[in-house]
């Protein structure tokens, strides 16, 4: 038997549970200033060579050495959305950290701990708005990093020689990008990674005999939280 029906009917609401849909999500202001701040990991390799100071290389073969270690960070910047779904911006920041590696005379087979201990940018952003509260972008500018000074032991035995190498500036270009995402009304969550490079930089060892050239690059790794001044306009 088949049949097809067409009926009426009336439902007795006995007080359940009344369902009422979600209140739609105000679309973040991403125009404003705004400080952040937060921590990160970072790694950097150094191409490096010795040689008689003033003078020639006597090993030329590069030697590549690296460090790593944990930094903070903390900035300033302000985003300006050009279009519906871009944002550009400008910015600039500071970390100090802990990157840890070494430096190695190929020579004299000696070598000292190194580590970057602070490093600032400047530079801008532009990004494209995935959501009206998720934005990627990407990043590039001018940056500067300071490396310790360091005390140089024999490689084979471990034992001091009393030479040293001085601290130094180095500065470079950087670039980079990332993802923020907006979490309430002026706090955004961002998650940035950066690549920075820097110009060689001759160290002079103290005997002033030889020269260790140092060239680093530094990879950083940041999440952070970031506060947005939007003020009505």
């Amino acid at each position: 038997v088949q049949t097809v029906t067409s009926q009426l009917v009336y439902k007795l609401n006995t007080g359940g549970p009344v369902y009422h849909a979600a209140a739609p999500i105000a679309p973040a202001r991403w125009t404003g200033i705004y400080v952040n701040g937060g921590f990160g990991y970072g790694m950097w390799a150094a191409d490096t060579t010795t040689q008689i100071t003033g003078g020639p290389c006597v090993l030329c073969v590069n030697v590549e050495q690296g460090g790593k270690g944990w930094l903070g960070v903390a900035g300033l910047g302000y985003d300006y959305q050009l279009m519906p779904k871009i944002v550009v911006g400008v910015f600039g920041d500071y970390n100090i950290s802990s990157l840890k590696g070494s430096i190695v005379d190929q020579i004299l087979v000696q070598e000292g701990d190194i580590k970057q201990t602070s490093a600032w940018a400047a530079g801008g952003r532009a990004g494209w708005l995935v959501t009206p509260q998720i934005l990627s972008y990407v990043t590039g500018g001018y940056t500067g990093a300071r490396f310790s000074g360091t005390t140089l032991v024999n490689g084979f035995s471990g034992l001091p020689n009393g030479v040293t190498t001085p601290a130094f500036t180095t500065n470079g270009w950087f670039r980079g990008g990332g993802a923020e995402v907006a979490v309430a009304p002026g706090w955004f969550w961002r998650n940035e990674y950066r690549y920075a490079s820097y110009r060689n930089q001759t160290v002079p060892e103290s005997n002033n005999v030889f020269t260790i050239n140092f060239k680093p690059a530094v990879q950083t790794f940041t999440t952070q939280a970031v506060y947005k001044f939007n003020w009505p306009g």
